[in-house]
């Protein structure tokens, strides 16, 4: 009987497979008319993660329609502070809200209760693992603090996140204490999902691209470092995906810093960069996600450039971004083929 193959754990232990694996991140989403029915019956959006049944349902419907290489645990990023019962809530049409935090409130935070509150995610991740085909990997999530912190700070999300930044400025030791409790909370949620069954783990720093050098590696590079190392020092043979939205240039050093397997790309990343990247590892990205709403020759051209580039060594194929509402689900059968298409 031979060993099934899991493509992207090759690809992350440092591979390069051809055809490149791929998925997709928000691969499951609005997108998809399976997902719109099964979000109606939902309630919430929380009331969506928080309900194996239904979270396994939404994880699975983009693996049954185009036999990703993996699937990726649906849940959020701000599952954290709802832990930290910081009334984080979903409002139509404005996105993320919660109670701001302030300075009295950093100090307060406690790391009780979070595990048992975040008990519906683990039982998502261990039915997943059960229900996926055995080539598909299996990933698990959090987001990096910095991201995390600034909806913390705002209460929502911001064009350049100034309420954060601000922030950190004026008070930068309650600021890194928010960072540092976000980094070890996240570390054990992360070591919780992979003894689930996720078989390898993403951080998002959707928010990275807001900040300058010296902010970037305080804020953005330090406490996912200081994720990793409590991950591996736990789970040593942890595969662990870093992705830093808006980086650019920043990204040079990123992947040596963090002790990150992988490192994520955004589409604005230039394919000679990522090119440069790839050598010191695997990348995973970096294709514009409007590329897939646009459909057709910019589809293809998006695709065969990258594959061009990035094909001939460890590359996970992945959008530079999460797929929109707008992406048209036959754009995505065509993307999966001409990826797997490929040689």
């Amino acid at each position: 009987m031979t060993e099934t193959r899991r493509k992207v754990l090759e690809v992350l232990a440092g591979k390069t497979v051809s055809p490149p694996p791929i998925w997709l991140m928000r691969q499951a989403g609005r997108y998809l008319p399976e997902y719109r029915a099964t979000r109606a019956v939902a309630g919430s959006f929380l009331d969506l993660c928080y309900t194996p049944d239904l979270a396994v349902e939404v994880t699975l419907q983009p693996i049954r329609r185009y036999a990703f290489d993996a699937a990726i645990l649906f849940s959020d990023i701000l599952v954290i502070p709802d832990a930290l019962k910081r009334n984080v809530r979903f409002e139509e049409g404005h996105g993320p809200r919660m109670d701001p935090i302030n300075d009295d409130g950093i100090r307060l935070l406690k790391p009780e209760g979070i595990a048992e509150h975040l008990q519906p995610v683990f039982e998502t991740v261990s039915r997943l693992r059960a229900e996926l085909p055995s080539e598909t990997t299996l990933l698990g999530f959090c987001g990096a603090p910095w991201t995390v912190a600034t909806y913390m700070i705002a209460g929502q999300g911001t064009p350049d996140q100034a309420p954060a930044r601000l922030f950190a400025y004026r008070n930068p030791e309650a600021f890194d204490h928010l960072l540092g409790f976000l980094a070890d909370v996240s570390a054990e949620y992360l070591v919780r999902q992979i003894d689930a069954g996720a078989d390898a783990v993403q951080i998002f720093d959707s928010w990275a691209g807001v900040l300058g050098e010296e902010e970037f590696t305080r804020y953005a590079v330090k406490p996912v470092q200081r994720i990793i190392a409590s991950v591996r020092a736990q789970r040593p043979q942890a595969r662990i995906i870093a992705f830093a939205k808006g980086a650019g240039q920043l990204l040079n050093g990123y992947r040596q810093a963090t002790g990150a397997d992988a490192i994520g790309l955004d589409w604005t990343v230039p394919l000679s960069f990522a090119k440069d990247l790839q050598k010191e590892g695997p990348i995973q990205g970096n294709l514009d996600p409007m590329r897939v709403v646009a459909g057709g020759v910019a589809l293809e051209e998006g695709i065969d450039r990258i594959l061009d580039a990035l094909g001939h060594g460890p590359l996970i194929f992945n959008l530079g971004h999460g797929i929109t509402p707008q992406a048209d689900p036959d754009h995505v059968s065509a993307l999966v083929a001409r990826v797997r298409g490929a040689r």
